[in-house]
């Protein structure tokens, strides 16, 4: 992802949270033709080593392709519909898995707070 210039990028372990994966990898890009690019580039390097892709929706619009790579999932988004969907605040509860040689910007570094919970009260 990093090597196609993708931004915000964040990998959320959520295996406690969830039976879906064990990862979640984010990355946003500026364009419909970044997201394409991004999503073929992790496609082909993870290919490459055996692992390719179980299933990968949204190439065709490129506003958000979703990669499942069954323990690892993969979203990547145009800026504006990473912000609309905000899975940093779905997922706040993660655990963020620090990545080497990589500082985050202040979308993917910050601890969004989880969304409170509404309880409704009991009726007699």
């Amino acid at each position: 992802m990093l090597d196609k210039k993708a931004t915000d990028v964040l990998i959320l372990h959520v295996a406690k949270l969830t039976s879906v994966a064990d990862y979640l990898v984010l990355g946003s890009a500026d364009s419909d033709r970044q997201t394409r690019a991004i999503a073929d580039h992790v496609d082909g390097v993870l290919s490459h080593s055996e692992s390719g892709a179980l299933s990968i929706e949204g190439k065709a619009s490129s506003q958000w392709v979703l990669m499942d790579f069954g323990d690892v999932v993969v979203h990547v988004f145009r800026q504006d519909a990473r912000h609309h969907y905000g899975l940093e605040r779905l997922w706040a509860d993660a655990r963020r898995v620090p990545i080497p040689g990589y500082a985050p910007s202040a979308l993917a570094a910050s601890k969004t707070a989880p969304r409170p919970r509404v309880h409704t009260a009991k009726r007699a």
